[in-house]
């Protein structure tokens, strides 16, 4: 299965790349995940809880960066076991494209694998499921560089200063702090 986008994101390109590299901002991208731990090097090791049609599983896995060209593409890759449920590999070479005042356009191809019972489950599911993934993915992302369209939906918008630096995206509390 094969899916691409792109998208404008409203940041330095030097400021995306940096983000697509650390692991805080790759956690709270990431569907379902509730563990994210290792360095762009090394690669990181991921948890993630989801439900695919019927079956939900948590999947213990691995991201590697491959095909580093700061700041212009990289490729993540991540496959994960989910026991009995199956197991899910998949792919995004993304690209990132200074676009002027500020704005750098990310666009990205994905294929993506699974196998196991959540195969068994038919293309029609784990391709709307893929699709999902891969666009909260990079939703999640945009928000996190940018931070929340509208400041008022930020969570923990007052209060001390680490909910202050919750209702900044990644890239104002970087600028800020």
């Amino acid at each position: 299965m094969h899916m691409s986008d792109t998208r404008e994101i409203n940041a330095p390109r030097e400021v995306v790349w940096a983000a697509i590299l650390d692991p805080e901002v790759l956690k709270q991208c990431v569907p379902g995940c509730t563990e994210m731990t290792g360095s762009p090097e090394e690669g990181f090791e991921a948890t993630v809880v989801q439900k695919v049609g019927p079956v939900k599983a948590t999947f213990q896995g691995k991201v590697t960066l491959s095909n580093l060209n700061e700041p212009e593409s990289l490729t993540l890759s991540g496959d994960g076991k989910g026991g009995a449920a199956g197991f899910a590999k998949g792919g995004a070479d993304v690209t990132l494209t200074d676009k002027g005042d500020g704005i750098t356009v990310l666009h990205y191809e994905v294929e993506a694998k699974v196998g196991g019972k959540l195969a068994q489950l038919g293309s029609r599911i784990i391709d709307g499921f893929a699709k999902k993934m891969a666009d909260q993915f990079f939703t999640n992302f945009q928000e996190a560089v940018e931070g929340p369209a509208d400041p008022d939906e930020a969570p923990e918008a007052e209060g001390d200063a680490g909910a202050e630096g919750k209702k900044k995206g990644w890239f104002k509390r970087m600028v800020s702090g």
